[in-house]
């Protein structure tokens, strides 16, 4: 990145459950409250009509969401983030976002469920000129050894078959998040981006150690939306090769 960069923060949350009235009324008021002056991106799955979800209701929702607006995949199920062995993983991303925009909908962001990330999928975002979150600081937790994902430390252009691709890595999950603000140069990262899951606050300890840490982290450095932040890293930071940033195996394609 040249020059100093601003210490900024973002947040982005996994959308998963949006039909649940009980959840659909305790995130619009956390987003509505804006912790720590957070624009909290939502990050929220297509609806899945063959397991009965209402894509009526589901959109009635979303277009009252607030902040930045993104894409998430679940590449599998509504309950089964990761892909299976000859899912065509770009052409999942390219059918779901048709499906929204169709619906007026655009998202400008997007994270793989299970932090699945493939060449196929960084092409599809970048052809759809969308910010890529999938790519985490560190090692996701709970994956098996070679299953597939992306590693990048700070923002970067991915090159693609399709162009760039801007990725604003996740960096912090909701207890990195929650230790850090305890340890006082807990928040080292240039640009920190940190997530949570919507079903988190159901959980009122979740709930309440989200809210401190969002806090804290708005002193620490600047909050800013993921759409602000895009716009102002466009030109600034280094391009990569997407080998530089893949790792692990992935799905098997059919031929």
């Amino acid at each position: 990145m040249a020059g100093t960069p601003e210490p900024y923060a973002v947040v982005s949350c996994h959308v998963e459950r949006i039909l649940d009235d009980r959840l659909w009324k305790s995130y619009r008021s956390l987003i509505d409250d804006r912790p720590g002056g957070f624009a909290i991106a939502s990050l929220v799955r297509p609806p899945d009509e063959g397991s009965g979800e209402d894509s009526a209701v589901w959109l009635e929702r979303v277009r009252r969401l607030r902040g930045p607006l993104g894409h998430h995949t679940h590449w599998t199920a509504p309950d089964h983030a990761r892909p299976l062995d000859g899912v065509e993983t770009g052409e999942r991303v390219v059918g779901e976002a048709a499906w929204l925009r169709e619906q007026g909908l655009t998202p400008t962001c997007f994270c793989g469920g299970g932090w699945y990330w493939d060449a196929s999928v960084a092409a599809a975002c970048a052809a759809l000129g969308y910010v890529d979150c999938t790519p985490r600081a560190r090692r996701p937790p709970r994956l098996a050894e070679g299953e597939a994902w992306a590693e990048l430390g700070s923002p970067a252009v991915v090159a693609t078959e399709a162009g760039s691709l801007l990725a604003i890595p996740t960096t912090h999950s909701l207890g990195e998040l929650a230790r850090a603000t305890f340890r006082p140069r807990g928040f080292a990262d240039v640009v920190v981006h940190g997530y949570f899951h919507d079903t988190d606050i159901l959980d009122s300890r979740r709930r309440r150690a989200l809210v401190a840490a969002l806090t804290v982290l708005g002193r620490r450095r600047r909050p800013i939306g993921l759409d602000d932040l895009a716009a102002a890293l466009r030109g600034e930071v280094e391009t990569v090769s997407w080998n530089h940033v893949a790792r692990g195996r992935p799905v098997d394609h059919p031929e």
